[in-house]
Protein backbone atom coordinates (compact mmCIF):
# COMPACT_ATOMS: atom_id res chain seq x y z
CA UNK A 1 0.00 0.00 0.00
CA UNK A 2 1.19 3.32 -1.00
CA UNK A 3 1.83 5.99 1.87
CA UNK A 4 0.68 9.26 1.80
CA UNK A 5 2.35 12.43 3.26
CA UNK A 6 0.33 15.51 3.89
CA UNK A 7 1.83 18.41 3.28
CA UNK A 8 0.89 22.36 4.75
CA UNK A 9 1.68 25.31 2.65
CA UNK A 10 2.24 29.16 3.32
CA UNK A 11 -1.90 29.09 2.35
CA UNK A 12 -2.63 26.87 5.87
CA UNK A 13 -3.82 24.03 3.52
CA UNK A 14 -2.45 20.72 3.25
CA UNK A 15 -1.97 19.15 -0.16
CA UNK A 16 -1.56 15.14 -0.19
CA UNK A 17 1.38 13.44 -1.99
CA UNK A 18 2.45 9.62 -2.19
CA UNK A 19 5.35 9.39 0.35
CA UNK A 20 8.35 8.19 -2.16
CA UNK A 21 12.11 8.18 -1.00
CA UNK A 22 12.94 7.40 -4.57
CA UNK A 23 11.57 11.24 -5.46
CA UNK A 24 14.21 13.37 -5.22
CA UNK A 25 14.38 16.64 -6.57
CA UNK A 26 17.32 18.71 -6.90
CA UNK A 27 17.33 22.69 -5.96
CA UNK A 28 18.83 25.40 -8.43
CA UNK A 29 22.31 24.96 -6.77
CA UNK A 30 23.10 21.45 -6.76
CA UNK A 31 21.51 20.05 -3.57
CA UNK A 32 18.60 17.53 -2.82
CA UNK A 33 15.53 18.36 -1.36
CA UNK A 34 12.43 16.44 -0.68
CA UNK A 35 9.07 16.58 -2.62
CA UNK A 36 7.76 18.60 0.06
CA UNK A 37 10.28 20.92 -0.40
CA UNK A 38 9.61 21.42 -4.12
CA UNK A 39 6.13 21.76 -3.69
CA UNK A 40 6.62 24.59 -0.98
CA UNK A 41 9.15 25.93 -3.60
CA UNK A 42 6.60 25.61 -6.48
CA UNK A 43 4.02 27.34 -4.38
CA UNK A 44 5.93 30.22 -2.88
CA UNK A 45 6.71 30.77 -7.11
CA UNK A 46 3.66 30.59 -9.16
CA UNK A 47 2.17 33.91 -7.66
CA UNK A 48 5.16 35.34 -10.21
CA UNK A 49 3.38 33.51 -13.06
CA UNK A 50 -0.42 34.15 -12.17
CA UNK A 51 -2.12 35.69 -9.44
CA UNK A 52 -5.77 34.13 -9.52
CA UNK A 53 -7.43 30.66 -10.85
CA UNK A 54 -8.96 32.67 -13.15
CA UNK A 55 -5.84 34.05 -15.05
CA UNK A 56 -3.81 30.39 -14.64
CA UNK A 57 -7.07 28.85 -16.79
CA UNK A 58 -6.74 31.84 -19.17
CA UNK A 59 -2.89 31.17 -20.18
CA UNK A 60 -3.32 27.24 -20.15
CA UNK A 61 -6.08 27.75 -22.44
CA UNK A 62 -3.86 28.94 -25.30
CA UNK A 63 -1.19 27.29 -27.24
CA UNK A 64 1.01 30.69 -27.12
CA UNK A 65 0.64 31.84 -23.58
CA UNK A 66 0.72 28.13 -22.25
CA UNK A 67 4.03 28.00 -23.64
CA UNK A 68 5.39 31.41 -22.14
CA UNK A 69 4.26 30.17 -19.13
CA UNK A 70 5.91 26.48 -19.06
CA UNK A 71 9.02 28.34 -20.42
CA UNK A 72 9.05 30.89 -17.43
CA UNK A 73 8.54 27.84 -15.04
CA UNK A 74 11.59 26.19 -17.00
CA UNK A 75 13.77 28.57 -16.57
CA UNK A 76 12.85 29.27 -12.54
CA UNK A 77 13.73 25.72 -12.47
CA UNK A 78 10.36 23.99 -12.17
CA UNK A 79 10.62 22.84 -16.06
CA UNK A 80 8.29 19.93 -17.28
CA UNK A 81 10.20 16.76 -15.86
CA UNK A 82 9.83 18.45 -12.36
CA UNK A 83 5.62 19.02 -13.33
CA UNK A 84 5.49 15.33 -14.34
CA UNK A 85 7.49 14.16 -11.25
CA UNK A 86 4.77 16.35 -9.26
CA UNK A 87 1.67 15.16 -11.13
CA UNK A 88 2.98 11.17 -10.07
CA UNK A 89 3.38 11.95 -6.53
CA UNK A 90 0.03 13.44 -6.42
CA UNK A 91 -1.23 9.93 -8.04
CA UNK A 92 -2.33 11.82 -10.69
CA UNK A 93 -0.87 10.51 -13.97
CA UNK A 94 -3.89 10.60 -15.94
CA UNK A 95 -4.13 14.37 -15.42
CA UNK A 96 -3.08 17.48 -17.32
CA UNK A 97 -0.08 19.45 -16.09
CA UNK A 98 -2.58 22.61 -15.49
CA UNK A 99 -4.27 20.37 -13.01
CA UNK A 100 -0.73 19.72 -11.03
CA UNK A 101 -0.54 23.78 -11.14
CA UNK A 102 -4.24 24.59 -9.88
CA UNK A 103 -3.59 21.71 -6.87
CA UNK A 104 -0.57 23.37 -5.40
CA UNK A 105 -2.07 26.61 -5.87
CA UNK A 106 -5.38 26.50 -5.11
CA UNK A 107 -5.88 23.10 -4.20
CA UNK A 108 -8.59 22.33 -6.74
CA UNK A 109 -9.20 18.84 -7.48
CA UNK A 110 -7.74 17.44 -10.39
CA UNK A 111 -9.39 16.48 -13.89
CA UNK A 112 -8.76 13.84 -15.64
CA UNK A 113 -7.37 14.69 -19.48
CA UNK A 114 -10.74 12.35 -20.39
CA UNK A 115 -12.96 14.24 -18.24
CA UNK A 116 -11.52 17.65 -19.89
CA UNK A 117 -12.01 15.66 -23.41
CA UNK A 118 -15.57 14.92 -22.65
CA UNK A 119 -16.84 18.56 -21.54
CA UNK A 120 -14.75 20.32 -24.14
CA UNK A 121 -17.03 17.88 -27.22
CA UNK A 122 -20.26 19.04 -25.87
CA UNK A 123 -18.66 22.80 -26.94
CA UNK A 124 -17.06 21.84 -29.94
CA UNK A 125 -20.07 20.00 -31.47
CA UNK A 126 -22.18 23.25 -31.21
CA UNK A 127 -19.21 25.65 -32.12
CA UNK A 128 -17.29 23.78 -35.02
CA UNK A 129 -19.09 22.55 -37.99
CA UNK A 130 -18.88 18.14 -38.77
CA UNK A 131 -15.52 18.24 -40.61
CA UNK A 132 -13.90 20.45 -38.03
CA UNK A 133 -15.31 18.44 -35.06
CA UNK A 134 -13.83 14.94 -36.56
CA UNK A 135 -10.03 17.03 -36.53
CA UNK A 136 -10.58 18.30 -33.18
CA UNK A 137 -11.65 14.59 -32.05
CA UNK A 138 -8.79 13.11 -33.67
CA UNK A 139 -6.43 15.81 -31.58
CA UNK A 140 -8.49 14.63 -28.42
CA UNK A 141 -7.54 11.28 -28.86
CA UNK A 142 -3.41 12.54 -29.57
CA UNK A 143 -4.26 14.64 -25.79
CA UNK A 144 -5.95 11.31 -23.75
CA UNK A 145 -2.46 9.26 -24.83
CA UNK A 146 -0.15 12.03 -24.91
CA UNK A 147 -1.18 15.29 -22.52
CA UNK A 148 -0.71 18.74 -23.15
CA UNK A 149 1.85 18.55 -25.73
CA UNK A 150 -0.37 17.67 -28.10
CA UNK A 151 -2.01 20.46 -27.68
CA UNK A 152 1.37 22.86 -28.54
CA UNK A 153 1.50 25.13 -31.91
CA UNK A 154 4.33 23.05 -33.20
CA UNK A 155 2.00 20.02 -33.21
CA UNK A 156 -0.64 21.22 -35.90
CA UNK A 157 1.18 20.67 -38.68
CA UNK A 158 2.24 16.94 -37.54
CA UNK A 159 -1.02 15.96 -36.67
CA UNK A 160 -2.40 17.29 -39.68
CA UNK A 161 -0.13 15.15 -41.44
CA UNK A 162 -1.04 12.24 -40.11
CA UNK A 163 -4.92 13.00 -40.26
CA UNK A 164 -5.00 13.89 -43.63
CA UNK A 165 -1.49 13.13 -45.45
CA UNK A 166 -0.91 16.78 -46.88
CA UNK A 167 -1.45 20.13 -45.85
CA UNK A 168 -3.43 20.87 -48.76
CA UNK A 169 -5.46 18.09 -48.57
CA UNK A 170 -6.17 19.43 -44.78
CA UNK A 171 -7.10 22.55 -46.20
CA UNK A 172 -9.61 21.38 -48.51
CA UNK A 173 -11.28 19.14 -46.25
CA UNK A 174 -11.41 21.46 -43.47
CA UNK A 175 -12.79 23.85 -46.11
CA UNK A 176 -10.98 27.09 -45.40
CA UNK A 177 -7.31 28.67 -45.18
CA UNK A 178 -4.07 27.75 -43.06
CA UNK A 179 -4.61 30.20 -40.76
CA UNK A 180 -8.52 29.08 -40.38
CA UNK A 181 -7.29 25.76 -39.35
CA UNK A 182 -4.93 27.65 -36.94
CA UNK A 183 -7.78 29.36 -35.23
CA UNK A 184 -9.88 26.30 -35.03
CA UNK A 185 -6.81 24.29 -33.20
CA UNK A 186 -6.46 27.12 -30.62
CA UNK A 187 -10.08 28.24 -30.15
CA UNK A 188 -11.22 25.00 -28.98
CA UNK A 189 -8.72 24.52 -26.00
CA UNK A 190 -10.58 27.27 -24.23
CA UNK A 191 -13.18 24.55 -23.66
CA UNK A 192 -10.61 22.12 -22.30
CA UNK A 193 -10.17 24.29 -19.52
CA UNK A 194 -13.35 26.04 -19.00
CA UNK A 195 -14.18 26.59 -15.02
CA UNK A 196 -17.37 24.28 -15.11
CA UNK A 197 -16.75 20.77 -15.61
CA UNK A 198 -20.40 19.81 -15.67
Amino acid sequence: MRKKAKVKLADGKERTIQHMMMTTFWNPDGTPMSAQQFMELLFGKLPDFFQSEAELRKLWSAPDTRAKLLQGLADKDFGHDKLVAMQQLIEAEKIDLFDVLAYVAYLLPPVTRAERADHARVHINSQFNAKQQAFLDFVLQHYLTEGVEELEQSKLTPLLHLKYGAIQDAVAALGGKPEEITKVFAGFQKYLYAEKMA
